[in-house]
């Protein structure tokens, strides 16, 4: 061994160790309050119409935020898939509270005619839609060798977003309503997921999360 190697290879024994951690006991917690949000939202609670920007602090503050920070901490810890799983989902709550914003506050230099502008609210929020469906659709599809509860909540997100995008077009509350309750499917699952996750770090039994459907 070089006099090189041998000073890495110390230096490397030396080195303080990043402590264990499960950076989804941050994530999920602080991703339920907005999809929550998100499903009340569509089911009618809030009204699409005039509370839209009743979202902005959960989704930016809370998913958003927390989501990145949680993000950062599972790349800190070499879990490079939960660090993309999980700033894929801050990408779009942040962006998504950033839209809100701009549109309840008129930033994007729509048309002076209401029907004009209408239809151009309608096409910048179908774009962004479905540019996210995409995206998660594709996460569903590479996480296949995850838990089949995983699976299940990322479905039920692709899911939910085809329905939105379904809503965004045609304007019929019945796709608002069916993504409204698919958003509350996913935020179950992903509630389960942190339950489990969170009964094992206080020394708890796991709980049964489905093998995954490719090895």
């Amino acid at each position: 061994m070089s006099t090189e190697t041998a000073v890495a290879a110390d230096v490397a024994a030396q080195s303080p160790v990043a402590p264990p951690g499960n950076p989804a006991l941050l994530g999920l917690p602080t991703f339920l309050p907005s999809g929550i949000t998100l499903g009340l939202w569509l089911v009618g609670y809030l009204d699409t119409a005039t509370n839209a920007g009743g979202m902005i602090p959960v989704t930016f503050f809370s998913a958003g935020i927390f989501l990145l920070i949680a993000a950062v901490w599972a790349s800190r810890l070499g879990q490079s898939a939960v660090a993309g799983i999980f700033g894929t989902f801050s990408a779009f709550w942040m962006s998504f509270a950033v839209l809100l914003l701009a549109i309840v506050n008129g930033w994007l230099g729509l048309s002076k005619d209401a029907a004009v502008a209408a239809t151009q609210i309608q096409n910048i929020q179908a774009a962004y839609v479905l540019s996210f469906l995409i995206v998660f659709a594709l996460l569903t599809l590479a996480t296949l060798r995850l838990p089949m509860a995983f699976t299940l909540g990322f479905v039920l997100v692709t899911v939910t977003f085809a329905f939105v995008l379904a809503f965004v077009l045609t304007g019929a509350k019945l796709w608002a309503t069916l993504g409204g309750i698919t958003c509350f499917g996913f935020c179950a699952v992903f509630a389960y997921i942190f339950y489990d996750a969170m009964t094992q770090e206080l020394g708890g039994k796991a709980l049964t999360l489905g093998a995954p459907m490719q090895r």
